[in-house]
């Protein structure tokens, strides 16, 4: 079972608390020398070193001039920084609308060579058609109550989504079979983007496959996720969007998707989950 996806993020935190706590001890410095040295309270330096409470740049850099290790201030803060990302509530990546997201991904994407994603709630971004994504996006902007700007998010969705015609690009692509009755849109928006999932499945670079409802679980149903190069996973979670590097991890969720494919049907009955999910649209 996967851990907690934000433990990636609080294990990179204490992490840097540890590297901290021996910058101390190098120092022969106790917490109270410490906190005295940086101007602040014995028991601020202490949350700090049992990352209890994420310093800021400005506390790491007086960390290292009361140590007298000025000199690995830089490595430490870009530490920081790097665990802060790794857990980041949607409310703040979203806070100017949805765009820029669609559109930060950009670089990532391009230079991903082997995709795995895997999806329970919805069809995935890099398949979606123009009328489901903006069903979809119109649904986010509504709940999370952010700027709407769904028009120019689905432009950027699709500009995307090139790569996986564009490229040396592999995607192995896994949803529930309950994805494909799940409405976003009217029937018109759901037949076209179902018509859409069996032109995708002729796609040399691409592998869908479809877990029906009927098979016999070896792993159920969790979050939606992706892997790129088996070197970073991104979760997506209802309040944030959670990035794993930690190799572990990323092979938990390796591990999880390889248990998923094997129960997924491919090629003509995939095809046939879709044309009965078509034909249910009456």
């Amino acid at each position: 079972m996967p851990v907690s996806p934000s433990s990636s993020a609080q294990a990179a935190r204490e992490a840097l608390a540890a590297r901290l706590r021996d910058l101390r001890l190098d120092a022969g410095l106790s917490g109270r020398g410490l906190a005295a040295g940086a101007g602040w309270s014995a028991a601020k330096s202490s949350r700090i070193e049992n990352a209890k409470t994420p310093p800021s740049d400005a506390d790491i850099r007086a960390w290292c001039v009361a140590c007298g290790a000025e000199d690995q201030s830089a490595d430490l803060i870009a530490a920081n920084r790097s665990a802060d990302s790794m857990y980041v509530e949607w409310r703040r990546k979203q806070r100017t609308g949805l765009r820029r997201l669609q559109e930060s991904a950009v670089p990532l994407f391009e230079r991903t060579r082997h995709f795995r994603v895997y999806c329970s709630n919805v069809v995935p971004g890099l398949i979606q058609t123009d009328g489901y994504a903006r069903a979809l996006l119109t649904a986010i902007t509504e709940f999370r109550r952010i700027p709407n700007d769904v028009d120019q998010a689905v432009e950027a969705r699709m500009v995307r989504s090139h790569v996986i015609r564009d490229g040396d690009h592999r995607f192995a692509l896994i949803i529930e079979e309950d994805v494909l009755y799940y409405g976003f849109g009217d029937a018109e928006v759901m037949a076209g983007q179902l018509g859409h999932l069996l032109a995708v499945m002729s796609l040399p670079s691409v592998s869908l496959g479809i877990i029906p409802r009927t098979a016999p679980r070896r792993m159920w149903p969790i979050e939606t996720f992706m892997v790129f190069d088996d070197e970073r996973a991104a979760v997506e979670l209802l309040s944030a969007d959670v990035t794993i590097t930690a190799p572990s991890e990323v092979a938990l969720y390796v591990r999880a998707f390889g248990d998923l494919a094997e129960m997924a049907f491919y090629g003509g009955r995939a095809r046939a989950l879709v044309t009965g999910a078509i034909a249910s649209l009456g």
